[in-house]
């Protein structure tokens, strides 16, 4: 079973690295196709609805993802891409938390048919990476999880093709 790491690196960075078992461009196309993103992206213990999910992942594209089961009472994630490499690199901001916002940085390492994904989240300031706690970077290990479960459907469709 692939594990997930979660680390802070310093004060406003925090790491998540986890190896697939499935070739970067797969793994590139689970975070690049909204049809595909949407079926790992929210953990599911978490029992929310993912409402709206839109992504231009280009360089200079953007993205917006609207959560909730109440349309009065949503919860929006949005922003812009700003480097984008397919099957190497995806580089986002996360404007919801306005001057507080991260910036995301996602690399795809392919060695042997295998993916190691690091994803970096780098905060302003070390009070603003505080303020966001680490619930996002624990919900990342089940979501990641339900990754490894896309990767591996999408592999056995493939063979049977």
């Amino acid at each position: 079973m692939n594990r997930t790491t979660v680390e802070r690196k310093s004060d406003r960075e925090v790491v998540v690295i986890r190896t697939f078992d499935a070739p970067a461009r797969l793994v590139f196309e689970a975070w690049a196709k909204p049809e595909l993103f949407k079926q790992w992206w929210v953990p599911r213990s978490m029992g929310m609805t993912l409402r709206s999910c839109e992504l231009d992942v280009r360089t200079g594209g953007k993205y917006r993802l609207v959560f909730g089961d109440d349309p009065a009472n949503v919860m929006a994630f949005f922003g812009k891409y700003l480097d984008v490499v397919p099957n190497q690199r995806i580089v986002w901001t996360n404007e919801e938390s306005g001057a507080d916002g991260s910036i995301t940085t996602v690399t795809f390492e392919e060695k042997n048919g295998k993916t190691t994904l690091v994803m970096s989240e780098l905060y302003p300031t070390k009070e603003a990476l505080d303020a966001a706690g680490t619930g996002a970077q624990e919900a990342t290990k089940e979501t990641f999880g339900q990754l490894d479960e896309l990767l591996a459907s999408l592999a056995d469709t493939a063979a049977r093709s």
